[in-house]
């Protein structure tokens, strides 16, 4: 890991990097010392006096100034700890038995090196969070008796997503998009609610094909409708199951998988050599291992946590072990699905289309995607110049993949769960209310033929009001020309009465 700041002296997380050698995503705001009289947050570190800075040969005396300053980073005391003297921590645990800190950093000992303390006595102290709820957003408490350390993090000590509770988050999960969502299908006549259902399940498949550069056919299309239906069976997440989701995704039967995947894969860019891989996944050993815990998570968060929150860690988490040669994507997304019907957050059919809001976020998508990927892809060499998956070799650790900061992947879910019910479902409403009148209008006066109306007042909707010159010769013949005027009329009505003047279809 390369820091910003080379020419300051850093403390806690970024301290143990650096001494340590230790193999992590960049730390996100590291602590220095700066010529400041109290902690405070400059730009993209935590300034800390040179007063309350541990000793730089003090190894344990940084792991807890972090946890108490810096919060919770797995990653890093995943490997640190265990470099640790166990006679240091039994020192300080002497020293200060109820200390809530220690208490933490011998909880985690014990779990990363899968070895007891030799300490005897009872914990003291307060039983205590490890992740700050306040500070986090967390999962259902496990209780340590042995240091009264409740583990609340989304996951197990083995693979774990971190979350800080941010505003934005805050705001988001304040808004309800999921109760938003019911009551606007709840207010719709049930016919239209029937349509609305129908159109997202259509543009959701749609769009998640497209994020993928694909235009499925007619029977993928129809397969993948299937697939998102299938949600709602509230199916638990097993090998078996994924595996027969994967094969409904794709066509190529040579890309359909058995199992989980047992050889490395990668993602390229079509760049020849070393440069073009972008990103490799974990070791397919520890991609299956890391499989169990993720489906363990998604098969119990969303009925005990926010289940878009849970949804989002289950879908970027799935997309980052990227367990198939092919078809991850769109699994992926449909995993946010699943998690929603699971938690009994979707009725009578409801889907919301949030491939369609991510379709339209395209590249802050990708650059999501890329907080992970990028710095991932760095703890790998390519050995060979062809990028030959044989001279992929690791230079990282597990832990980089073992525990995640998934806070941009959740506000990006939310943001986009939450456009899809205020712009996507709204407007295909909006939309199916406008062609329901404008169809409604020109039948009552004209006599045109049921499909030949049905096209052009939505081909006119689509074309924001106009009723394009190649629509007009196509349909001439069965059309009069006074007819295309009234529909241009009626749409243009039923679209606010803006008038149009630009052709765009």
């Amino acid at each position: 890991m390369v820091f910003k700041h080379m020419a300051n002296e850093f403390v806690g997380y970024a301290h143990l990097v650096q001494v340590l050698s230790l193999h992590v995503l960049p730390i996100q705001r590291p602590a220095l010392v700066r010529p400041v009289t109290s902690f405070a947050v400059i730009g993209d570190c935590l300034a800390v006096p040179q007063r309350l800075t541990p000793a730089k040969n003090q190894h344990l005396a940084h792991v807890l100034f972090a946890l108490k300053h810096e919060g919770i980073n797995l990653a890093v005391l995943a490997q640190a700890l265990p470099m640790l003297a166990e006679q240091d921590l039994l020192a300080a645990l002497t020293e200060a038995p109820g200390g809530t800190y220690i208490r933490k950093a011998c909880f985690l000992w014990e779990a990363f090196t899968g070895r007891c303390l030799g300490y005897e006595e009872k914990a003291k102290g307060n039983a205590a969070p490890l992740f700050d709820p306040h500070r986090y957003i967390t999962g259902p408490s496990v209780r340590s008796t042995r240091w009264r350390i409740d583990f609340n993090g989304l996951g197990t000590p083995h693979y774990c997503a971190t979350i800080e509770r941010t505003a934005t988050i805050t705001a988001l999960l304040d808004y309800d998009v999921l109760g938003r969502s019911k009551a606007l299908i709840r207010s719709l006549p049930p016919e239209m609610k029937d349509r609305a259902i129908q159109s997202a399940y259509l543009h959701e498949t749609l769009d998640s094909f497209a994020i993928e550069r694909e235009i499925p056919s007619q029977e993928k299309a129809d397969r993948f409708v299937q697939l998102l239906r299938m949600a709602h069976e509230d199916h638990p997440l097993t090998e078996n199951y994924l595996v027969r989701l994967q094969t409904s995704t794709i066509s190529n039967s040579y890309d359909m998988a058995a199992t989980f995947r047992r050889q490395q894969n990668r993602l390229s860019n079509g760049v020849r050599g070393a440069a073009g891989v972008t990103y490799v996944p974990p070791e397919p050993d520890l991609c299956r291992e890391l499989m169990k815990e993720l489906m363990a998570f998604a098969n119990a968060a969303p009925k005990t946590i926010d289940p878009l929150v849970a949804g989002a860690v289950i879908s970027f988490g799935f997309v980052f072990l990227h367990q198939f040669m092919d078809g991850n994507g769109r699994l992926s997304r449909f995993l946010i699905h699943q998690a929603l019907c699971s938690a009994g957050a979707l009725e009578d059919g409801l889907l919301l289309p949030i491939s369609v809001a991510m379709k339209r976020e395209e590249q802050r998508y990708l650059q999501v995607l890329q907080g992970f990927s990028r710095p991932a892809r760095e703890f790998w060499s390519i050995g060979s110049p062809d990028g030959d998956d044989a001279n992929l070799q690791f230079k990282g650790d597990p832990s980089i993949y073992r525990y995640w900061n998934a806070t941009d992947c959740v506000t990006f879910t939310l943001e986009m769960a939450k456009q899809a019910v205020e712009v996507e479902l709204r407007k295909e409403v909006e939309f199916l209310q406008a062609y329901d009148s404008v169809v409604k209008a020109v039948d009552a006066r004209f006599d045109v033929r049921g499909s030949d109306l049905s096209l052009l007042v939505r081909m006119c909707l689509d074309n924001r009001g106009k009723v394009s010159q190649h629509r007009r010769e196509q349909f001439r013949c069965r059309v009069e020309e006074h007819v295309f005027d009234y529909i241009e009329e009626q749409a243009q009505l039923a679209l606010g009465g803006s008038p149009v003047e630009n052709e765009v279809e």
